[in-house]
């Protein structure tokens, strides 16, 4: 089954507006300057835009993709007015993005086997724990049975902020002694999921981009270990990743599916930058889904993505 919709349509759209609002001034000022003064899509306007999107992290081979099938559309229709800019724009833009536009929000999970288990990876700082502890409250709220496990053991704080959001979100926490063995944390979480008749089991993992040969044979090790318990574990492996890092954010992606593979993106604090152009680069690069976006500090303002919303919402309010 699919998660449910959190909030009402009109509050989750709220929600996503004000939380993009940094970096939908940036996209419109810079899309509407780069067309000022023309009436009909040409070089120069291409050029102009380019230029826009590449300032706005949307990231550079992503970016000319999108003035490519701008040209060729362009090239078909013989003359495009710069007032069809934006749906032509928030079209292809849409159209890049990884996964199925038409599939469910968020996460599915199947009828046919529990626990659903979800490793969380992202290095420390990006808001990992914390869209773990919202993940759990929402699902819990859904009806859920979740259980949390904390492998991130070499940092207390970890552990201890993990136990903040189980209680917080009314949630079992699994955790061993700092230090312990991640594997055996993720182990022991999977067996106690199984036994209580857990329906989602996330597991948070440590955050440290530490040789790629060391966290390889660590993400390896846990996923390996929780297979002994539940054949199909991890169903999803969720890389966290911070969106006001803009460009830093994508090559931290690309570290982490070096190491493992990663399933599914969370984009965090949106809302305090004007880069969340990246969220569209990232995706399409390395053409891994987003499931969900951190739009600010509530419980609720973590949202589960739609990529036509969040390109609506970034376009909204320009007048050519």
């Amino acid at each position: 089954m699919g998660i449910f919709s959190f909030f009402s349509k009109k509050e989750k759209k709220e929600v996503l507006d004000t939380g993009l609002q940094k970096t939908k001034k940036s996209v419109i000022d810079k899309i509407t300057h780069a067309i000022a003064g023309k009436s009909r899509v040409d070089d120069e306007v291409l050029d102009n835009v380019e230029g826009a999107l590449i300032s706005s992290d949307v990231g550079i081979d992503t970016t000319l993709e999108i003035i490519s099938r701008i040209e060729a559309r362009v090239a078909k229709e013989k003359y495009v007015n710069t007032s069809e800019l934006t749906s032509i724009l928030k079209e292809e833009i849409s159209a890049l993005f990884a996964g199925d536009p038409t599939e469910t929000e968020g996460f599915v999970f199947p009828d046919d086997h529990k626990p659903f288990v979800i490793m969380v990876v992202g290095v420390n700082g990006v808001g990992k724990t914390t869209t773990i502890g919202k993940l759990a409250y929402q699902f819990k709220q859904a009806g859920l049975k979740v259980v949390l496990g904390a492998a991130d053991t070499f940092r207390a704080a970890a552990v201890d902020q993990l136990c903040i959001w189980g209680e917080r979100a009314g949630v079992p926490v699994i955790k061993q002694q700092m230090g312990s063995d991640p594997a055996s944390v993720a182990f022991d979480t999977v067996s106690h999921a199984v036994a209580s008749g857990a329906d989602v089991v996330i597991i948070d993992t440590a955050g440290r981009l530490h040789n790629k040969v060391g966290l390889m044979n660590e993400l390896t090790k846990i996923k390996n270990v929780m297979k002994k318990v539940v054949a199909t574990a991890p169903d999803e492996i969720l890389l966290v990743l911070d969106g006001s890092t803009g460009q830093n954010a994508f090559e931290q992606a690309k570290q982490f599916i070096k190491a493992t593979d990663v399933t599914s993106l969370a984009i965090t604090k949106l809302d305090g930058t004007a880069k969340g152009g990246a969220v569209i680069g990232i995706s399409h690069e390395l053409n891994v889904p987003v499931r969900y976006i951190g739009l600010g500090e509530q419980i609720n303002d973590l949202q589960p993505f739609n990529n036509r919303e969040f390109v609506e919402s970034l376009f909204e309010g320009i007048n050519l």
